[in-house]
């Protein structure tokens, strides 16, 4: 018997050399879904790095090529290059892949403890939020209907699933994309960002719910109950069987530090196998992905999947998902309608159930109509949930164009307009004017001192609690203190930070296989609480702050603003090295303080810790060098509160001016404000410098005999230095300073061209120097301005090595 010949099977060859004699190289699979993927790349960065002013949701700049793609159906010979038929299959395997990723880490950022403490008022924000649009859903679709009889388009059968899915939609909210946006407005760590947050994970919680109920009923019918109950017979499993075994195993390996590619990969995997397991019973594969997140352990571990394929999820697959969404929209089925206009109102419309029944909730919670108009229109952001169920009702044929095209508009329509209208109407910047002069010299001797404290670490921690005691909190005058982390905020794995701790219950999280930032915090954490229980008259709360870098100043602000403090402490951005040597920590920590002190809503004070150490010395020497000006004079109300505390000694030193040095600086202001203006306006400073020392002395100075007052003459530049070395060889702990704002003098504008960190002021430069050869520790004060702070120009950066800065800031005096 003979061997059978091999089989056989064609293979298309368009050409030998695949390139100079082939036809056409785009009839190839793989340069044709190359050229498609790039161009949704490019074409969504493209648009997000356009419309960043509008603060949009990258959601829906991943949804832009599809847009694009969509619209060029009026060009067929452009829609065949950019989306060819045959490539279609290849394209949706890949957004499959990327919709699974996508789930998982949903899943992963989702945190249940967060959900099942979540106070009442979030939990009822979320279901009001939820049941009214289930209930007002079928009114809409039915006007939707009634806006069609006359399309030639078919419209679906009006059936009890095709209703549901509408309803769902509508009500769902997209927790991730919510999140960012917070982010982006700088009103996450607001109380309406954090009442949002919170709705937002319990709303998108249910969402998810539903959508594993919804599905099955969309794809078995009548046996939709089986695929349910087998669904919901796998979560169980997973969690009271899985969870514990491979949280053991995963937690093992990750104290140990044992994580390599071949470890991971095999964890990973289990996303796929859990993904086919819920296809298989007849829900949708991302149910099993997202229930796989879920269940894996928080903390460190998920901190380096997300690093890890971060990128390539999120940066490469899942815009493919979001761009097919926006590519099965058929804009000609909306606009070709006469009645179009009534069309895109029904659309802006779809807002309206969430926005009611989010104000209807917030006023029996004492919240403002406009707190309830802006958390309504933040909690119509839609996500993944909701463009899935989109995509699955389109596969199965629940939804005709028409309606499909109708509701995903909504959709976008949604998740695009609510970041400009929140930043019109809900800007915290505006509250500011309405907490003038919070300073500490306008701070009543009985009130509460309130104060933020800034750290970007453990160490700034210590370093913030040992200057904070000096503060010297009593019964009388109480403190509060508001430990701020701040924590840069790096691509989407950030989310779950935020969601992991804002209003999370104490002892909720963990102490082992945490986060190098989550272990911070706990630290932190730790630090401030210890400070508050060593004292009845201080109150402590630690919070923290995931922002970037370069706008993480206005989240500082708001969260002063927020909590009423009367001035921001920050960590200077060098630390002592071991040899006593101030060193650079980071350069960024430098812009962020003077990003800070450019608009801050009340005073900042600049830390320089040369080793201050706990407030425990019987003998503790501060010294306040007074020249003049509102930030000397809000210096020395520092001082005077610090000296109320045993075994103080303060003293005052108070340069006066003459001839050179109190020659005024006309030239910076003879522009903006006339040579005339600029003379008055430091004669005006003289006399409230003169009127505030006076009163000092007379109620501090003589009554203390801890508190020393001394003058001493400067004529000249050199002056100064002679002036700060002598104090220097008193002895002295800590000095007292001030920034050196509105003073209008030539002495110190030629000076300032010398100093290293302008945000010092020159005196603060000299004294944080490491050639002054001093251990005592300074902080510098910049007092709050009378009416609000008026910034006569924007950081200027000169082309040296040694110095960078920027010009001093106007006061507007009334």
């Amino acid at each position: 018997m003979g061997m059978e010949p091999p089989a056989c099977y064609p293979v298309a060859v368009l050409g030998s050399l695949r390139f100079w004699q082939s036809s056409n190289i785009l009839n190839m699979d793989l340069p044709a879904m190359a050229l498609m993927i790039a161009f949704v790349t490019c074409m969504s960065r493209l648009f997000f790095w356009v419309c960043r002013p509008l603060h949009q949701p990258r959601l829906v700049s991943y949804a832009f090529p599809g847009f694009i793609i969509g619209t060029s159906a009026y060009l067929p010979s452009l829609l065949m290059v950019l989306y060819p038929v045959e490539e279609v299959i290849n394209v949706e395997v890949l957004c499959n892949i990327g919709l699974i990723y996508y789930a998982f880490v949903s899943g992963l950022e989702m945190n249940i403890d967060t959900i099942l403490h979540a106070k009442k008022k979030a939990a009822s924000i979320a279901v009001a939020g939820i049941i009214f649009p289930l209930v007002t859903g079928p009114a809409f679709y039915y006007l939707h209907r009634k806006l069609y009889e006359v399309c030639p388009l078919p419209l679906e059968q009006p059936t009890n699933t095709v209703i549901l899915h509408w309803s769902v939609i509508l009500a769902i909210t997209g927790f991730p994309v919510l999140a960012h946006t917070l982010s982006e407005l700088k009103l996450l760590y607001t109380g309406l960002g954090k009442s949002a947050l919170t709705a937002a994970m319990i709303s998108d919680t249910y969402g998810w719910i539903l959508f594993a109920i919804v599905n099955p009923i969309t794809v078995n019918g009548e046996y939709a109950v089986y695929a349910i109950l087998s669904t919901l017979i796998f979560i169980l499993v997973c969690v009271f069987l899985v969870r514990p075994i491979i949280c053991d195993y995963i937690d093992r390996k990750t104290e140990q530090d044992a994580w390599d590619d071949h470890r991971l990969l095999y964890v990973l995997m289990g996303v796929f196998l859990c993904s086919l397991i819920t296809d298989v019973l007849g829900c949708h594969a991302v149910v099993g992905a997202f229930v796989y997140g879920l269940i894996l352990p928080h903390g460190k571990f998920a901190d380096l999947v997300t690093s890890v394929s971060d990128d390539f999820g999120n940066g490469f697959l899942t815009p493919l998902f979001f761009a097919g969404c926006g590519n099965r929209i058929n804009f000609k089925s909306i606009f070709t309608q006469s009645n179009w206009p009534f069309i895109m109102v029904l659309i802006g419309s779809f807002s309206l159930p969430k926005i009611l029944s989010t104000i209807f909730a917030t006023s029996f919670f004492g919240m403002h109509t406009q707190d309830g108009l802006a958390l309504g229109l933040l909690l119509n952001t839609k996500g993944a949930v909701a463009l899935i169920m989109l995509n699955n009702a389109w596969d199965k044929g629940v939804f005709s164009v028409p309606t499909y095209s109708v509701l995903t508009s909504g959709v976008f329509l949604m998740t695009a307009i609510v970041p400009p209208i929140i930043n019109i109407i809900y800007k915290p910047r505006k509250r500011f004017e309405q907490n003038k002069l919070k300073t500490i010299q306008k701070l009543r001797s009985d009130a509460e001192l309130r104060i933020l404290a800034c750290c970007h670490n453990p160490k700034h921690a210590t370093s913030m609690i040992n200057i904070i005691n000096t503060f010297n909190p009593t019964r009388i005058c109480p403190m509060q203190v508001f430990g701020l982390y701040l924590v840069e905020l790096k691509g989407r794995g950030a989310v779950a930070l935020v969601a992991d701790h804002i209003e999370r219950p104490s002892g909720q999280l963990g102490e082992q296989n945490l986060t190098r930032t989550q272990a911070e915090l706990e630290s932190i954490s730790k630090t401030f609480d210890a400070f508050g229980e060593a004292y009845d008259a201080v109150r402590v709360d630690t919070l923290n702050v995931v922002s970037s870098y370069a706008t993480i100043h206005e989240d500082i602000y708001n969260t002063a603003s927020d909590k009423h403090t009367s001035i921001i402490l920050i960590p200077f951005h060098k630390q002592l090295t071991s040899d006593g040597v101030l060193q650079t920590t980071s350069v960024v920590y430098k812009e962020i303080n003077q990003n800070i002190m450019q608009g801050a809503p009340c005073s900042v004070g600049i830390f320089v810790d040369r080793d201050l150490g706990s407030f425990s010395k019987v003998d503790f020497h501060i010294a306040m060098i007074f020249v003049g000006g509102p930030d000397d004079r809000e210096a020395l109300a520092v001082a005077g509160r610090m000296a109320g505390h045993p075994g103080v000694r303060l003293a005052v030193v108070r340069m006066v001016l003459f001839d050179e040095a109190a020659e005024v600086d006309t030239s910076s202001h003879a522009e903006a404000k006339g040579i005339l203006l600029a003379v008055i306006d430091n004669e005006k400073q003289k006399e409230l410098d003169e009127e505030y020392v006076s009163s000092f002395r007379l109620t501090q100075v003589n009554n203390d005999d801890s508190i020393s007052y001394s003058e001493i003459n400067v004529h000249t530049a050199e002056h100064i230095p002679t002036v700060l070395n002598e104090v220097e060889k008193s002895g002295c702990d800590l000095y007292i300073v001030g920034q050196g704002n509105c003073r209008n003098l030539k002495v110190f504008t030629n000076l300032s061209e010398w100093s290293d960190c302008s945000e010092l002021g020159v005196i603060g430069d000299i004294l944080a120097s490491n050639e002054f050869a001093s251990h005592a520790s300074v902080l510098i004060v910049q007092q709050y301005g009378y009416g609000g702070m008026v910034i006569e120009k924007q950081v200027k950066r000169i082309n040296t090595s040694n110095h960078d800065g920027f010009d001093s800031l106007v006061v507007k005096s009334e």
